[in-house]
């Protein structure tokens, strides 16, 4: 643990961060660590990712375990989703509602086996959603644990990372794992979780792993990769890939006073279930229809979109930028913001406050970037 510029303030280091420091990574404070932003170039990061794969570490995010004999009522009572029926080994990407039917937090829940479950949070609010947690815990016969400081996480991405894995993974077939859900076994002889998920919109996989055993792992997957291409990759890219995704990031594009349906995320939702934190709000917004919503735009003139910045729709502020970058694999600007309903269809125009300079931009399809479909064998 080290401290910040001013050396007063507590940061974390991950157990890869004597491997970032040997990689020549640019270190930044991000969410309570020391963390690589990154390593050549956010834009040859991204590239990577997308020809060939790339090798985050992101063991700043949150593991939580849930257990016990309340626990399949517990985790539908503070989720939207109907995260019980899940089939062991399963993974679903949900969240943690308010009251209000705004995010606590979103999360990618894992049913491990009989009223086992895991959240995995996002880091900047580990420690404020274990807490929510616990103070809803109360009626429920629950055992929750933070393993968020003695689990590590790698995150292999882009076309080539399963392929890569697959010689390194014992126990079990990389290649026959399907998306979205867990598998146990090892990697380079090192005990792991090996998950098909991700927050690039490509292959991949998230691998937990303890933290003695991360560096080893580590190693391995930019070893087996050196050859093809492959590259560690930082915060910088994780962000734009995601974006060309249209992945959302909390703090940017949800927050505790955005609607799950406002986001576009009612596929979270099981309307069916009786009980769960946000019901009555949401039902009730589904009614009436939510007045704004998350849609995708481009920029049409000179200048790059960023988060916070005034959307202009027939000339007058309503609405703001949420997340804005240059998109490295799309050659273009782009965005997501929040608007009004009402102006929210494919086609309408735009215009972004760009440091008091009006830009043109028109509302398209999400996800801007789509990974190409595998050929089939002929």
């Amino acid at each position: 643990m080290a401290g910040d510029a001013a050396g007063n303030v507590p940061i974390k280091r991950t157990p890869l961060y004597e491997k970032h420091r040997a990689l020549g990574a640019k270190i930044v404070p991000f969410a309570g660590y020391e963390m690589p932003v990154r390593y050549a170039g956010d834009i040859e990061e991204h590239l990577a990712v997308r020809q060939r794969a790339g090798l985050f570490d992101v063991s700043h995010m949150g593991e939580f375990e849930i257990r016990g004999p309340g626990a399949d009522a517990f985790v539908d009572f503070v989720s939207p989703s109907r995260l019980s029926a899940l089939p062991y080994g399963k993974i679903a990407y949900s969240g943690l509602t308010t009251d209000q039917g705004t995010f606590v937090d979103d999360i990618l829940a894992y049913h491990l086996g009989e009223r086992h479950y895991m959240f995995v949070v996002n880091a900047s609010n580990k420690d404020k959603d274990f807490a929510w947690l616990r103070s809803h815990a109360a009626g429920f016969d629950v055992q929750l644990d933070d393993l968020s400081d003695e689990t590590a996480l790698i995150a292999f991405q882009g076309p080539l990372a399963r392929g890569l894995v697959a010689p390194l993974a014992e126990g079990f077939d990389a290649l026959a794992v399907p998306y979205y859900h867990l598998a146990e076994g090892r990697l380079a002889g090192r005990p792991a979780r090996f998950s098909r998920t991700g927050y690039t919109g490509e292959q991949g996989f998230e691998i937990f792993l303890s933290n003695a055993d991360a560096p080893h792992a580590w190693d391995a997957l930019l070893e087996a990769g050196a050859a093809h291409g492959v590259v560690p990759a930082g915060l910088g890219a994780r962000d734009t890939l995601r974006l060309e995704a249209a992945l959302p990031l909390y703090g940017n594009d949800i927050d505790d006073t955005i609607t799950v349906l406002e986001a576009g995320l009612d596929f979270i939702v099981d309307w069916d279930k009786e009980r769960f934190l946000g019901r009555e709000a949401l039902l009730a917004q589904r009614s009436a229809g939510p007045a704004r919503r998350r849609v995708g735009f481009e920029v049409r003139g000179p200048g790059i979109a960023r988060h916070g910045q005034a959307v202009l729709v027939d000339g007058q502020p309503a609405g703001f930028v949420a997340s804005g970058s240059i998109a490295p694999a799309l050659g273009k600007a782009i965005g997501m913001a929040y608007v009004p309903a009402t102006a929210g269809g494919l086609g309408r125009e735009l215009e972004i406050d760009v440091r008091g300079r009006r830009v043109p931009a028109v509302v398209v399809e999400m996800p801007f970037y789509r990974r190409p479909k595998a050929k089939k064998s002929a």
